[in-house]
């Protein structure tokens, strides 16, 4: 019962068997490998991509297209002498890196990365006899699994500066916590509006919800998808908000004083989450690994829809590095608190009312009427109390002066 409740997998249904239990290792020792393969290959395709968009030629030298130097680059960190700061507080600077590393592979195993949804399939296979779903588990509290792991990596980043007994890396870890916190309320608030459509907390089921082609980005609005992109950015210290590593002013940021293999897991930690943040956005809002079935078998075109989907998104963000320049920090939290969580709680109780006022049978003409007229007074509101605020800050600078 409590595997049951754990990790809802037909697998996992009736009594467990010595061939249930060597189906579920399997699954967590693929998707460790693919996750760890997926980000081997994204820290070449972020270079070769950036290279070819600014005219320059990228890694070519290690294997074919230079596919090997990721791995160079990783053995070099194996080889390098370790530090360890005088004022460092040793054992919190030892596990800050796990920290950050540990929450994405989690996040990773509550996303389905294929399955047969054709018809009331649901995404399961078959494998050896065995029903089971191509993702490790499927919790019936997913989302909020997501949101929770999400919230965690932050930590990480956070006890790295402060136990590095500087002041450069604190500054970083105190810029990212606020950072994190303002942008994880505005993606959150975008995440409900995807809950409130589906009906489910459930990984799977919220793709089960989404058919071939009605995907949660056209149900939601678009708008939450919007937010929800520029949140993970920013949760993700992506440019161009990455000023966590402002290295112009920060030197390296929280890990200035990490070098050898705990700076190689802070580097690979920003690149699995940049996949797994990925494989967040394809599975809430654009149907997962849900599509056309077109010749075969429906669990391959699963993983081929979902690989198609995370390879755009994953391309989307090296265009991002290589186009957008860095923000300044108080832009940064402009955009949080006064413009995205206003708008992502606002469409949030719009997409409520429509759904109250087509259970109760209202006109819904009269609830957009209506939420057009609490948006426009909500937005009246803000502006006149942002308007105040540059009122005092100038009145106080002339007192000042």
């Amino acid at each position: 019962m409590l595997a049951q409740i754990l990790a809802v997998d037909p697998l996992l249904v009736d009594d467990l068997t010595g061939g249930d239990v060597l189906v579920v290792v399997v699954k967590a020792v693929l998707a460790l490998v693919l996750l760890l393969v997926s980000v081997l290959f994204m820290v070449w395709f972020e270079r070769k991509a950036i290279s070819d968009l600014q005219n320059r030629i990228g890694p070519n030298r290690a294997g074919p297209f230079g596919l090997f130097q990721t791995v160079a680059d990783g053995l070099k960190f194996f080889m390098k002498e370790d530090s360890l700061p005088d004022r460092a507080d040793r054992r919190v600077f030892i596990l800050a890196p796990y920290l950050t590393a540990i929450p994405a592979f989690l996040v990773f195993a509550v996303i389905p990365i294929g399955g047969d949804f054709s018809g009331d399939n649901g995404g399961r296979i078959t494998v050896f006899g065995h029903t089971t779903l191509m993702q490790l588990s499927d919790p019936p509290i997913g989302v909020l699994f997501i949101l929770a792991m999400s919230s965690i990596a932050v930590y990480g980043i956070m006890l790295a500066g402060w136990s590095s007994g500087s002041k450069y890396p604190l500054l970083g870890s105190v810029r990212a916590s606020a950072q994190m916190v303002s942008y994880e309320a505005a993606l959150g608030l975008s995440v409900v509006t995807v809950v409130l459509v589906s009906g489910t907390l459930s990984t799977n089921g919220i793709v089960a919800s989404q058919t071939t082609w009605d995907w949660n980005l056209w149900t939601t609005g678009v708008v939450p998808f919007i937010i929800f992109l520029i949140a993970a950015t920013a949760e993700l210290n992506r440019p161009p908000f990455d000023l966590v590593e402002a290295e112009q002013e920060l030197v390296g940021g929280f890990n200035t004083e990490y070098s050898a293999f705990r700076f190689a897991l802070f580097f690979l930690a920003e690149f699995m989450n940049t996949v797994t943040m990925s494989a967040i956005i394809v599975t809430l809002f654009l149907g997962g690994p849900n599509g056309p079935v077109l010749i075969g078998p429906g669990w391959m075109w699963g993983t081929i829809w979902f690989s198609v989907k995370l390879f755009a998104f994953l391309f989307m963000f090296v265009w991002f590095r290589a186009t957008l320049p860095r923000v300044r920090y108080d832009q940064l939290m402009m955009l949080g608190w006064k413009v995205l969580i206003p708008v992502a709680l606002g469409w949030f109780l719009l997409l409520t009312a429509f759904r109250v006022g087509d259970d109760e049978g209202w006109n819904l003409f009269v609830v957009a009427g209506g939420g057009v007229a609490v948006f426009a007074a909500g937005y009246g509101l803000l502006s006149a109390a942002m308007w105040a605020a540059r009122r005092n800050r100038q009145l106080e600078g002339e007192v000042g002066i």
